[in-house]
């Protein structure tokens, strides 16, 4: 393997970590923690319920998370990650730009589909297989930089969505929002070069998980697959089914004001970034097993917070407990998968992980906003999701322990 000494592999690593930070900070902080400030407005403007606005997302998750996520899986595994991202970030850019204009359910549904669709081929996916094949030593470190992109991007899309929507009204704040994603990300992702075509890792390269052979089958086999399924999935329902509630919940049940509710999901995605600097940090260091039961150990303890809170101010304070369990929540799982299964069929499994995830990403709001239309209260809802939490907690502590745990840093 070329040595991390090498100054030119550590340019590359670097437009990787680059590349990957402003396609997250696009396409996930933006648009998936940008739209749900505007859902109030829907609701207020088109006599919309709860429920109907969070199904957008839902709608479009179940619809394009399986038909295109183990197949964008397998094209990264055989392509690389690159070709998917531009097309990823064209598409969730312009998605934002349609909804900007929409007047009604089919238009909103086709514009969210095609938000669904960018964040497939160009969010979390094929970012995670380009900084595991980049980065060996410190990937923790390398993913936990890379997913500040998601924390920085939704710290700081309700402030610039508020200001945008007090100067130009909301639906050309939407379109801004859109141009912006593109322009941010877009060159990025255009300069950043493949792995195996530069001497990084390859994707078959030796990894340290117990399977050898690179058919998903023997995967498909394993016990520990469905237990990182399953608690990631529960607990990407979990944390997903909050967040995109909260604006909701802060504007229409709690009264919070607009620029106050604004505040409030700026210092949720300020505690993503602790998160996700800590929990990168501790993967490096710890057996990653540990990290991701802590991860979802905050994640259910931090929910009832945000419905007991008496006050702004300790409403704020549980957003951003809150936040620190959100921001390791979606890096640590394709750090353990790597752990558990090597990188040649990375692309494959995280497809049909995140396929899992998104749908639960999708139907958990849903359902917690269904819960609220239809008892007038967000605590069934609540309840609902901490008990997806604990699941998630509880499939992680059966994982098997990797027979191989990443080494404390050091200097090649």
């Amino acid at each position: 393997m070329t040595s991390t000494a090498d100054p030119q592999r550590k340019r590359r690593q670097a437009l990787a970590v680059a590349a990957a930070f402003f396609s997250l900070f696009s396409i996930v902080g933006f648009a998936f923690y940008g739209l749900p400030f505007f859902y109030d407005f829907f609701v207020r403007e088109l006599g919309w319920t709860r429920a109907q606005v969070t199904s957008g997302n839902a709608f479009a998750k179940l619809v394009i998370g399986p038909l295109f996520g183990f197949f964008a899986g397998v094209v990264v595994d055989r392509f690389g990650p690159r070709r998917l991202m531009l097309v990823g970030i064209l598409f969730a850019g312009i998605a934002p730009i349609g909804l900007g204009g929409t007047t009604t359910l089919a238009a909103f549904y086709t514009f969210y589909l095609m938000n669904a669709l960018g964040y497939v081929v160009g969010g979390p996916l094929p970012n995670q297989v380009m900084l595991s094949r980049w980065f060996d030593a410190g990937r923790g470190r390398a993913m936990g930089v890379a997913y500040l992109g998601i924390g920085v991007g939704g710290m700081l899309v309700p402030l610039l969505a508020h200001a945008l929507i007090e100067s130009i009204g909301w639906r050309p704040a939407l379109k801004v929002i859109g141009v912006l994603m593109i322009v941010i990300a877009f060159p990025f992702a255009f300069l950043v070069r493949e792995p195996e075509a530069e001497g990084g890792e390859a994707a078959g390269a030796a990894s340290p998980a117990p399977v050898r052979s690179d058919s998903i089958r023997d995967v498909l086999r394993q016990p520990a697959f469905y237990l990182l399924a399953l608690g990631s999935m529960a607990s990407i329902g979990a944390v997903g089914g909050t967040s995109q509630n909260l604006k909701l919940f802060f504007a229409m049940d709690r009264g919070v004001a607009q620029a106050s509710a604004a505040v409030l999901l700026f210092l949720m995605l300020l505690g993503s970034i602790v998160g996700r600097l800590l929990m990168g940090w501790l993967a490096d260091r710890w057996v990653r097993k540990r990290v991701m039961l802590l991860i979802y150990l905050i994640v259910a303890m931090a929910i009832p917070l945000l419905w007991w809170a008496p006050s702004t101010a300790t409403l704020g304070a549980a957003v951003f407990v809150f936040g620190i369990g959100l921001g390791g929540d979606y890096m640590i799982i394709p750090l353990m998968a790597a752990d558990l299964f090597g990188l040649k069929r990375m692309g494959r499994v995280m497809g049909i992980v995140l396929t899992a995830d998104g749908v639960a990403e999708a139907v958990v709001p849903m359902a917690v906003a269904a819960l609220r239309d239809r008892s007038g209260s967000y605590g069934p809802g609540f309840a609902l999701l901490v008990a997806l939490a604990a699941l998630g907690a509880m499939a992680v502590s059966l994982l098997p322990r990797p027979r191989l745990q990443p080494a404390p840093e050091r200097t090649e």
